[in-house]
């Protein structure tokens, strides 16, 4: 045994085990927002997402729809929506790079930063989130939790091999100030609330 392998098993072995339970972690939800859903939708749009407000009658997905209208290629993981991109068919993220229009549907939505969590089962592909110019994310209004302390207990982030907080378009900016959307991923997010039936 080396004197570095010496030095580390000494320490090991004398390190303190103090048996002290972890401490409990509040929620921080004792004043919540009178509505979960315009907590949210505030807190999207400063962040630079964009809000889909379903129309009142007809089709739900019209704001959709219209969005990826001119689309050249548009990857939908939703049943709700068809795209001309078969994400059944990606075989490696480079299939990817084209992509106009990515539609997915996220787990679950944050009021307090207006974020919407994407995990594999989500993505199928966990790339399409980051290599398509556009995403537009389906959620049921239902599923809003009003913090991330409550979002870190969710089995959608805790369960899952990959799960990815989204919250606004990828935006950097430069010494000057300069804002830039779309240099690391997305150009813009979209999302559209919608109670999807199962």
């Amino acid at each position: 045994m080396s004197s570095r392998e010496d030095i580390l098993q000494a320490i090991r072995l004398n390190r303190p085990q103090p048996e002290r339970t972890l401490p409990v972690v509040p929620l921080f939800d004792d004043i919540p927002p009178p509505s979960l859903l315009a907590a949210f939708k505030e807190n999207l749009q400063r962040m630079g997402g964009l809000f889909l407000d379903a129309p009142a009658s007809g089709d739900p997905l019209a704001p959709v729809r219209e969005k990826i209208g001119s689309a050249k290629v548009v990857c939908s993981t939703v049943p709700q929506i068809t795209g001309n991109r078969d994400i059944a068919d990606v075989q490696t993220p480079q299939q990817l790079a084209d992509v106009d229009f990515a539609i997915v549907r996220a787990s679950f939505a944050v009021a307090e930063t207006g974020s919407i969590l994407l995990n594999e089962a989500n993505l199928r592909v966990n790339a399409v989130a980051y290599l398509a110019q556009h995403l537009i994310a389906l959620f049921d209004p239902a599923d809003i939790v009003i913090n991330l302390h409550h979002a870190y207990r969710r089995p959608e982030f805790r369960d899952r091999r990959y799960a990815a907080f989204h919250t606004g378009p990828s935006a950097t900016a430069d010494i000057e100030g300069v804002l830039i959307h779309g240099a690391q991923g997305v150009r813009s997010l979209s999302v559209l609330p919608m109670t999807i039936e199962e």
